[in-house]
């Protein structure tokens, strides 16, 4: 196809004749591959042809068109524009056929989501990647992508709701291990914002537990933020890992979070102003890695454990007992911690301000609401589903020869001398 005004006319009429039916997009697709290099190799020339065709009905054609132009680097006076036009397609094209070239659709979504992290406007693609993801994904098991930007965005952005709404999908497709790394530790950091603490310790856990050979600094992050996390929301530090961890986490990830494993020691031992003095020590350290805000809420948390450890003692205390045994400053901070955990739901308590006393609660629920009733239904119902999708996976797992082929070569490696005993050949 050699370039010229009648050729660029040519496509055109092309692409809008061929994007009626199914048949006719497939042959569409086919002659659009033929005609791919010339039109990436000029993509300048064939830019023209956006304005004659319709993204919503022609959605085939404008994709190739509209990714062979983002190839190259946009410049800075045109991203505004081509953050407009990219936004526009993705509201606007047809479902069916932004899927006969996902890896291209893919693409142009990541160059919206690089440009508007260089312009520092990541709130301007936190809809625009959410529509995409939606209408890319074949379900909402799937891991496009295209997740680990939109929750990359959502954090720039400070969009915890939006973001953390698409972490309350269940995953069980993953395409390439790095979206998986990147979603479970941009998500977590999204469940920080949020004060979902729970879920962003899930999150970093699957990072921390994930199969790897090697390791990655993605691991490496999400494992002090793991230590953190564990410290604010539990309690407690467990410097083990789960057998299922790969070898590689066990061999290093201790090694470059040294400082994480010797906060959670000083934490530990329940004396805040060591902890204090041994943040203050290695501020520079948590400031590099930006984290020093959730060193700063580790500090806060101390507080906490040792005021809820108190309501496992006593049925009521005053303020100023409250703060000498767990180490505050003053009754009124004492009052202001107790306050929060009250509200927060960790800790069931009243406080007379006549005489600064605190009476310690039971836990006043009594797990027979219709709320309480229809969150046990949907939470065991979700575990039935989750029960049946593993079932399906083993099962399919089972009959894949390539597991058949890798089981076959472990068994190899056993020592069958131990079974000597067994007859090498029946005699009938």
């Amino acid at each position: 196809m050699i370039l010229n005004a009648n050729s660029v006319d040519s496509l055109v009429t092309e692409i809008q004749a061929l994007s009626s039916s199914s048949q006719d997009l497939l042959e569409l697709h086919k002659r659009l591959k033929d005609y791919e290099d010339v039109i990436r190799s000029q993509a300048a020339s064939f830019a023209s042809c956006l304005t004659q065709i319709d993204p919503s009905i022609h959605s085939l054609g404008y994709l190739y068109i509209l990714e062979a132009c983002t190839v190259a680097p946009v410049p800075e006076a045109q991203a505004n524009e081509f953050i407009i036009s990219v936004v526009r397609f993705i509201d606007a094209c047809s479902v069916e056929q932004i899927r006969l070239v996902p890896d291209k659709f893919i693409s142009v979504c990541k160059r919206l989501h690089e440009q508007v992290i260089n312009l520092n406007a990541p709130m301007r693609a936190v809809g625009p990647l959410l529509t995409a993801i939606r209408k890319i994904q074949a379900s909402s098991e799937h891991l496009t992508p295209l997740h680990p930007d939109f929750l990359q965005v959502c954090l720039l952005a400070k969009c915890y709701k939006i973001g953390y709404g698409i972490l309350e999908d269940d995953i069980y497709e993953v395409d390439q291990p790095r979206d998986f790394f990147l979603y479970c530790y941009y998500g977590g950091m999204i469940c920080i914002g949020h004060k979902r603490f729970a879920k962003a310790l899930e999150l970093f856990h699957n990072v921390v537990t994930a199969p790897m050979s090697t390791m990655n600094a993605i691991a490496v992050e999400a494992y002090k933020k793991y230590i953190l996390v564990s410290l604010i929301h539990l309690r407690q530090f467990s410097a083990s890992f789960p057998k299922y961890t790969s070898s590689a986490a066990q061999r290093n990830l201790k090694n470059f979070s040294q400082s994480y494993i010797e906060l959670a020691n000083s934490y530990n031992t329940g004396n805040i102003s060591e902890l204090k003095a041994f943040v203050q020590a290695n501020r520079e350290k948590f400031e590099n890695g930006n984290n020093l805000g959730l060193v700063n809420q580790v500090v806060s948390s101390m507080y906490k454990r040792n005021i809820q450890r108190l309501t496992q003692t006593y049925l009521t205390l005053s303020l100023e007992d409250i703060a000498n045994t767990a180490q505050i400053d003053t009754a009124k901070e004492a009052e202001m911690h107790v306050l929060q955990m009250i509200e927060d739901g960790e800790i069931y308590a009243t406080i007379n301000q006549k005489d600064g006393m605190v009476r310690f609660l039971e836990d006043h629920e009594q797990y027979n609401t219709c709320e309480m009733i229809e969150h046990i239904d949907s939470s065991i119902q979700r575990i039935m589903r989750m029960s049946k999708k593993l079932k399906t996976m083993d099962e399919s797992m089972s009959c894949d020869p390539l597991y058949l082929s890798k089981v076959g070569r472990e068994r190899q490696r056993f020592d069958f001398d131990d079974f000597d005993n067994v007859p090498s050949k029946l005699n009938l």
